[in-house]
């Protein structure tokens, strides 16, 4: 299933036409846990910290997210616009302690947002997209893929810490060409941003994967004259390191194009199995093009090699939704593999809300957005992987990371009630 422009693949309007809340994809309802572990602070898009080799790290007994952070008494429909990236520490996969900034202050942008973190041999790797710029007067959406370098891991008595001298340079900005320029952009946003760091395992080679837009010039008719549609032009861009120094990158053809059907293609990032490259993407209702219906929900395509003709999951490409009475209760999915399974982390965005989209949770009082606002880490997905397709198994309980080595109770496949693991959270039927 390839464009014939520079060989990518694409996600045609056919399979995305196809999309429908099945039982295999839809989540339980979720509630708040009895204990957040993330109390005082809203935290939403999170990472693991991982290995060069892309697995997740233990770091003498310590595992380690990171996840853009406010504190909890900002209204949270404005936490993007003064995120930071905090990072928590756990022993047990279950138990978040705050380690706190991950930066000094120093960072680039006038905020942060999404990006991975990568340990080697105790140094700290970190990719971010620097948001608007530093000391603006007003706030700017311009996005660059940022990276910083000089950071160390320790762990002592009390604890591991993430410090040291960073030093934040910008690594790859849009070319106009394979990626748009946010003075190219028509659509509703603008995106450059969310790298991901992965070695491939198959040659060796390092890369970045990002979110992007497929440049659609003025008088181009992608979409057999549906001209609205050519504007929802979202991509999964991919910069590739010529030395593996993970500093320096050179922009690549984009992996996957969605344009005609998706505006964003958020948070990509790779799991790679037996040689399969499983590609997940993160999206929402509203960024589907018209005459397309899809859901806030993880995505997924499937190929057989890093370049491949990636075919949509399941036929059209959902992976995983939330249930219909409860639209926007998770988002920002993160898969890893867990042996026979992928296990997937998300934040618990809002809840005991229906509507068309969420822009109705500004008209709420106050108290009611933060109320209904989760803030914290959501149960933890138990997906099956069979070739292109894919089964939601079960959850974890809320913030629940599992290391691959740490086995998960069996699942039962019988007919019963699909629960959760570790003796706590929902069921669902």
């Amino acid at each position: 299933m390839t464009n014939d422009r520079d060989g990518r693949a694409v996600w045609s309007r056919e399979a995305a036409g196809r999309i429908a809340r099945d039982d295999d994809a839809v989540a339980p309802i979720i509630y708040p846990p009895e204990t957040d572990r993330f109390d005082g602070f809203h935290v939403w898009d999170t990472w693991p910290v991982r290995s060069r080799d892309g697995s997740l790290a233990e770091i003498d007994g310590h595992r380690v997210v990171c996840a853009l952070t406010t504190t909890d008494d900002l209204l949270p429909g404005k936490r993007h616009d003064v995120a930071s990236i905090h990072y928590f520490t756990s022993t047990d996969g279950e138990s978040w302690s705050h380690g706190g900034p991950l930066f000094s202050g120093d960072a680039l942008g006038s905020r942060q947002w999404a990006g991975s973190t990568m340990v080697d041999d105790g140094d700290v790797y970190a990719f971010y997209t620097a948001a608007g710029e530093r000391g603006e007067d007003d706030l700017a959406y311009t996005q660059r893929i940022a990276g910083a370098t000089g950071g160390t891991v320790r762990v002592d008595d009390d604890g591991l810490r993430i410090d040291g001298e960073w030093d934040h340079e910008i690594l790859l900005e849009p070319d106009g060409d394979h990626y748009e320029r946010e003075e190219q952009s028509r659509g509703m946003t603008y995106t450059f941003r969310d790298p991901w760091f992965f070695e491939d395992p198959a040659s060796g080679e390092t890369y970045l994967l990002f979110e992007a837009n497929t440049p659609v010039p003025e008088g181009a008719d992608p979409c057999d004259g549906d001209v609205e549609a050519a504007s929802f032009n979202g991509s999964v861009g991919i910069a590739r390191s010529p030395t593996g120094d993970p500093t320096e990158w050179e922009l690549e053809p984009p992996l996957l194009d969605a344009v005609c059907v998706n505006q964003e293609l958020e948070r990509p990032h790779l799991v790679v199995r037996d040689g399969t490259y499983y590609l997940f993407v993160s999206s929402h209702q509203h960024t589907f093009a018209p005459g397309l219906v899809g859901y806030d929900a993880l995505y997924g395509f499937v190929a057989d090699d890093l370049r491949g003709a990636y075919r949509p999951l399941n036929g059209h490409g959902m992976v995983a939704t939330n249930p219909a009475n409860a639209p926007f209760q998770t988002y920002s999915w993160t898969a890893y593999d867990h042996g026979d399974e992928v296990l997937v982390a998300s934040f618990f965005n809002y809840y005991e809300y229906v509507g068309e989209s969420l822009d109705g949770i500004a008209e709420l009082p106050e108290s009611e957005q933060r109320r209904r606002f989760g803030g914290t880490l959501a149960p933890t997905l138990r997906v099956g992987l069979d070739g292109d397709r894919t089964e939601l198994l079960g959850t974890l309980r809320h913030g629940c990371l599992p290391l691959p080595s740490e086995e998960l109770s069996p699942v039962d496949r019988g007919g019963r009630p699909r629960g959760t693991d570790r003796d706590g959270g929902s069921y669902r039927s």
